[in-house]
């Protein structure tokens, strides 16, 4: 290959470099978990986690897409912290949402809306569990629920790893809030099926 050649073929190839669409690098986001919490042991010989919410898998929802979706959060929690400790009876920890609706909020139109960046859609989370034991006569029972919500809006120029990082956030939020009012009605509500650290 003489001079002009070798030219053009690296000219071709530096075109073909250029012209290629890189994807953004993908945010590793940390793992949310409970492991390091004192457990919560409970005298039975099972904990079941059990969904009865399906998610839609389609807007307005949009937990699905979530790198964390609320409801496995929940999950986590149950496998991390309830521990089986006993010979007989079962715990059942009932997932019964877990959702996250999005909203489309107005924003300005025309020449006036290129000049700001409002907030242009809104998020609405619901996690609501409940923790039901019962032992192997049916004769001793207990439950206990929790409920969390929470809002978000984003600007309109918001990116995607932005937006993640926010879903990301109010899923740790709705786990903090859960975490503290299932270890408050647990202690309050479930002593005959706690075990002694």
């Amino acid at each position: 290959m003489d001079r002009r050649g070798f030219l053009f073929a690296a000219w071709v190839g530096l075109v073909s470099l250029v012209g290629c669409n890189t994807p953004p690098p993908q945010q590793k986001l940390p793992e949310i978990t409970y492991a390091e919490m004192a457990p919560i042991r409970l005298d039975v010989r099972a904990v079941e986690v059990i969904w009865s919410y399906a998610p839609p898998y389609k807007a307005p929802n949009v937990d699905h897409l979530f790198a964390v979706p609320p409801g496995r959060a929940a999950e986590r929690w149950a496998n991390d912290r309830l521990k089986p400790e006993g010979s007989q009876g079962l715990a059942r920890f009932i997932i019964r949402n877990a959702s996250v609706v999005q909203t489309r909020l107005k924003t300005t139109g025309g020449v006036s809306g290129l000049f700001k960046a409002e907030q242009s859609d809104r998020y609405d989370a619901v996690l609501e569990v409940e923790l039901r034991l019962q032992d192997s006569s049916g004769l001793k029972d207990g439950v206990v629920s929790a409920r969390a919500t929470a809002t978000q809006t984003v600007p309109e120029n918001i990116t995607l790893n932005d937006l993640e990082k926010t879903w990301f956030g109010m899923t740790e939020s709705l786990m903090r809030e859960l975490n503290k009012q299932l270890e408050a009605n647990i202690r309050a509500h479930l002593q005959p099926f706690l075990r002694a650290p």
